[in-house]
């Protein structure tokens, strides 16, 4: 296999100026790592040109071309949550038709080796004559038969917190994007799965070849959680936080009937839960069924609090029902604190398990033994168990690390193709 630097068109989501999680913090990490290697990358964006991290804007070998959007939020397409999803939608996607030209006349002067299409599936940014003749590596965050299949199997939650209308008109976008994802991600040469569960999933819900798949997982600053007393003690009471939007598939419903058992059961535990709705879903109305002697909603908050927030917290519950892998779940770690979740929780793949234990989706009566257990041993050894957190998540999710393995998995690409 080819070692030599790739020349790479990247497609899809970037950057922003804000050093945080989340998916512009996966892209912020990915383009310095692999640029880093000495890849030169073309990173086309379908909005207009923004601010970007410092460390990205005179980095060797990247460059950025942006479209010309104008979308903006209030305003009288997007002065609603409905009409700021669809309008949004639609800007993304004519934005990503205005870079096609750049991407096919920059191909012309100097072609490039791979296309890497982060995020999006659906993304229109890659001209049809590059179609067959570019290899293509996609990594998705997410997937919309995902989305949708865990909208309907929550719809009697949904309807508690919209109206019928929205909750259809969501279900009729979602659909329509599964059947295009359906048809797109064909084109893919190598998907890029953030976890092994996630895998099992596009394999299934899209058809995709087992064996055009590598599972690499999102890369994590490590150094944003650095300041967390790794040697501090256990909370009395203990802090459990539950961090992300309150949401469908995130499983509410279970954190609340969690916080419920453990307040019957008198355990010296508070929970604290931090996040706000996204665009399509508000489950916030639920949380007014969360138990006051042991349960507190604080809302949003802004993503450069996420480390004092962690930095605070005893232990992470993520009860997610899908979750292609959880970034909350690698910061949690990075900040020396142990998880519960999920078995549908990407991130706590090959994890040790004395600090993220797995629970199968909706086993309620499972999460609070998991959660009793993991504040046990974490009482018995803090300084231990913090410590393994945080090199747990030095050794999965180090940006060098994901970043190697994700430069050897485009070469291999690259080099099949020759």
């Amino acid at each position: 296999m080819s070692s030599r630097p790739l020349r790479i068109a990247w497609l899809g989501a970037g950057p922003i100026q804000q050093e945080s999680g989340g998916v512009p913090g996966v892209a912020t990490e990915l383009l310095y790592g692999l640029t880093a290697l000495g890849h030169r990358i073309d990173c086309f964006l379908p909005g207009a040109e923004r601010d970007v991290p410092e460390r990205l804007t005179a980095r060797p070998g990247l460059t950025f071309v942006w479209g010309t959007s104008r979308w903006r939020t209030n305003r009288w397409y997007s002065n609603t949550e409905a009409t700021r999803f669809i309008s949004g939608l639609l800007a993304r996607s004519f934005g990503s038709l205005r870079v096609r030209r750049e991407v096919a006349r920059r191909h012309a002067q100097e072609p490039y080796d791979v296309v890497y299409q982060f995020s999006s599936i659906e993304a229109l940014a890659l001209p049809r004559a590059m179609q067959d003749r570019v290899p293509v590596a996609m990594q998705p965050e997410t997937h919309m038969a995902g989305e949708l299949k865990a909208l309907i199997a929550e719809r009697e939650l949904g309807a508690r917190c919209h109206s019928r209308r929205q909750l259809a008109l969501v279900i009729a976008v979602r659909f329509v994007r599964t059947l295009v994802q359906r048809r797109r991600i064909r084109r893919a040469g190598l998907l890029v799965c953030i976890s092994s569960v996630f895998r099992d999933h596009m394999v299934r819900d899209y058809r995709f070849p087992p064996e055009r798949t590598v599972v690499i997982p999102n890369p994590v600053r490590i150094e944003r959680f650095e300041f967390a007393d790794l040697a501090r003690g256990v909370g009395s009471p203990a802090r459990i936080l539950v961090l992300g939007r309150v949401a469908v598939r995130k499983g509410v419903e279970d954190v609340i009937a969690v916080a419920r058992r453990l307040a019957q059961r008198g355990a010296d535990v508070r929970i604290r839960v931090v996040g706000g709705p996204d665009l399509t879903s508000d489950y916030t109305k639920l949380l007014d069924d969360l138990p006051e002697r042991n349960s507190e909603y604080v809302g949003r908050i802004a993503p450069a609090q996420v480390p004092d927030e962690l930095a605070a917290s005893d232990l992470l519950l993520q009860a997610s029902k899908y979750e292609p892998f959880g970034l909350t779940v690698g910061e949690a770690l990075a900040a020396g604190v142990p998880v519960v979740a999920t078995t549908e929780v990407g991130a706590i793949e090959q994890v040790d398990p004395t600090v993220a234990a797995a629970v199968a989706p909706g086993d309620v009566d499972g999460l609070v033994e998991a959660v009793e257990a993991t504040l046990a041993h974490l009482r018995e050894e803090p300084a231990a168990m913090r410590a393994l957190a945080r090199s747990e998540a030095e050794r999965r999710y180090a940006p060098a690390v994901v970043c190697g393995e994700v430069s050897a998995a485009l070469q291999a690409l690259v080099a099949a193709r020759r």
